[in-house]
């Protein structure tokens, strides 16, 4: 026979609340708690005495912190059940948008091996497409860099560009994507040294030769996968966002960092998440771009907006040598038409650019300090989650 217990169950323990997930008001987000209790319970939560039937409980809640405690009790005769959650409030949530691009050396390559043939950074034509989406579409665009490819390595990319990198950082970041692109999932068992080391070495670099205006303070690990303490690495090192692909149909998931398939189901089916042990913020990528058709794009972007709890955040991600006619085992000759193509969906529906580095998750709104007088009794229509 199991032991008596109160369980949460409308909100998990690292939910990122939106205004999606309830009322937002003058005194913070109003949110339904329900959960599961022993019958006859006395049950409150955060204090506030909770109804329901026989066996389960609902209650309106008030979450006025950025990092907030949901705390159910449960008096069953002289016994008291607890359980608690953790969730983040991204205030004055709205659309917004990023387009990341991994795996990027090639370019680098160009510039550090020929500089005298760049005057500007944007006379080489990857940079010059992407000031182009910038300028067309507003778009942030946000780089993840390897240390090395075949023939190069960042110690050969020159500071002669540094002030230009700083002078477009508004729109331009970089940041350590991996050490270089084979072999594959390089991360997948990595230690806390490992992950530091190469983290230290290609942001070092990145600051010597862009400056620190071009960092952030989110990345994309290659693969999107590593075990918690190499995530610790980084989170040591100001890294509080992460991509991953959090596939809700791929068992195991192989792209959620060191998450569980059932954790990974779950986080698929919502914009963001939060682990409260490590302080960090996992965002979820909601279109691989090279790996879908140009006819596909707006469809598949349609669906992901449909859901309030996936249509917020927009992660549009791709990879620099699906571009690249030199390597044609990798190359698509319409990957610009792709990129197009998703930008001006983004545009079309409201969203507006951000940096996940900025700010909470590109939300550069600053909480206030909320009042706290109470907010009365509110019906499951009013605040649900």
């Amino acid at each position: 026979m199991s032991e008596p217990s109160v369980k949460i169950t409308s909100i998990r323990n690292g939910d990122v609340l939106n205004r999606h997930d309830g009322l937002e008001r003058r005194e913070g987000l109003i949110v339904q708690v329900d959960g599961t209790c022993p019958p006859g319970a006395y049950v409150t939560v955060n204090g506030r005495p909770a109804t329901g039937v026989e066996g389960s409980f609902t209650c309106m809640v008030l979450l006025n912190k950025r990092r907030n405690r949901i705390i159910a009790k449960a008096q069953v005769g002289k016994t008291t059940l607890q359980d608690e959650v953790t969730v983040v409030w991204d205030w004055q949530s709205y659309r917004r948008f990023r387009f990341s691009v991994d795996d990027n050396i090639q370019f680098l390559k160009d510039l550090g091996t020929n500089p005298d043939a760049y005057r500007s950074l944007f006379d080489h034509w990857y940079l010059a497409f992407w000031r182009q989406m910038h300028e067309q579409f507003g778009a942030k665009i946000h780089f993840n860099i390897y240390y090395q490819t075949d023939g190069f390595d960042l110690t050969e990319m020159p500071a002669k560009w540094r002030d230009e990198w700083e002078e477009n950082s508004e729109w331009l970041r970089l940041s350590f994507h991996a050490l270089a692109d084979k072999p594959d999932r390089p991360y997948r068992n990595a230690t806390y040294t490992q992950m530091a080391h190469d983290f230290d070495l290609v942001m070092g670099h990145i600051r010597r030769f862009a400056g620190n205006e071009v960092t952030s303070r989110a990345t994309t690990v290659h693969w999107a996968e590593c075990p918690a303490e190499a995530v610790r690495a980084l989170r040591d090192r100001g890294i509080d966002v992460l991509i991953g692909i959090f596939d809700a149909d791929d068992e195991p998931c192989t792209t959620g960092y060191y998450f569980d398939a059932a954790t990974c189901r779950y986080y698929g089916q919502r914009d963001y998440a939060y682990d409260p042990e490590l302080d960090v913020t996992f965002i979820n990528c909601d279109m691989v771009v090279n790996n879908v058709e140009l006819d596909a794009i707006e469809p598949a972007l349609e669906k992901q907006a449909a859901d309030p709890h996936t249509g917020e955040l927009m992660e549009l991600l791709i990879h620099e040598q699906y571009f690249r006619p030199d390597l044609p085992q990798y190359y698509r000759p319409d990957m610009k038409e792709r990129v197009i193509r998703a930008l001006s969906w983004v545009r079309d529906h409201g969203y507006e650019p951000a940096f996940w580095g900025e700010g909470f998750c590109g939300n550069q709104a600053t909480l206030p300090k909320f009042p706290q007088a109470p907010f009365g009794e509110l019906t499951a229509k009013e605040g649900g989650a």
